[in-house]
């Protein structure tokens, strides 16, 4: 079982932080009548939304950062990695297409959807088998955040049909609970090596010398 790379826990790292603070400083660049409880994400790249680039280039940074973990991240299953790579590369499309002022964006809703679809089930594609998979990589954690990812879009999808007011919160909380499990995996992957490495040392140490 590998380690995952410097590089690649920077940029899992990076990820959560640069889209939780996009988001916030963008909604602070909005009018008074922008509610993030209630506007969605996606307005804040719409023409006519103040300074939409900072959220674009959110967006643009964050699909970036995804794809470089899901490139480091080799104690993961390929499909997985590759499963993530093509949910950041979807979410990168999402600002390449922006949700239009009236009506509604096809492009923006089918890169959205398969970006919120690749980011939530890749775990289900990266688990593996063995004693020495770290806990985050283990087929019953990962079925686990499967289903928490799965009740979290049902939310924001009945957020949207029926716009009960909360679609902007429920989108947040879908993003950053995307963001943030592949820093989980980083986190634990690297953590578990290096615990398995430290016994392997001293259980080395320990082992009797027999003199010849």
């Amino acid at each position: 079982m590998r380690d995952v790379p410097w590089w690649g826990v920077v940029s899992s790292a990076a990820s959560p932080v640069l889209l939780i603070g996009g988001w916030t400083v963008a909604a602070k660049l909005q009018p008074a009548s922008f509610d993030p409880v209630a506007d969605t994400v996606s307005a804040l790249m719409a023409p006519g939304a103040t300074d939409r680039w900072v959220m674009i280039l959110a967006f643009l940074v964050v699909g970036v950062c995804d794809v470089v973990t899901g490139v480091a991240l080799r104690p993961a299953a390929p499909a997985g990695r590759a499963i993530l790579i093509a949910g950041a590369l979807a979410g990168m499309m999402v600002a390449a297409n922006p949700e239009h002022p009236v009506g509604t964006s096809v492009p923006h809703v089918v890169w959205a959807s398969l970006g919120l679809a690749g980011l939530a089930a890749w775990p289900a594609a990266a688990w593996r088998r063995g004693p020495a998979v770290p806990w985050s990589l283990r087929r019953a954690v990962c079925l686990a955040v499967i289903a928490v990812q799965l009740i979290l879009l049902a939310w924001f999808v009945a957020e949207l049909v029926t716009g009960a007011g909360q679609a902007g919160l429920a989108e947040r909380v879908v993003g950053a609970a995307q963001a943030l499990w592949p820093l989980a995996v980083v986190l634990s992957a690297n953590m578990g090596i290096a615990r398995r490495g430290g016994e392997a040392r001293c259980q080395q140490d320990r082992t009797p010398i027999h003199p010849a």
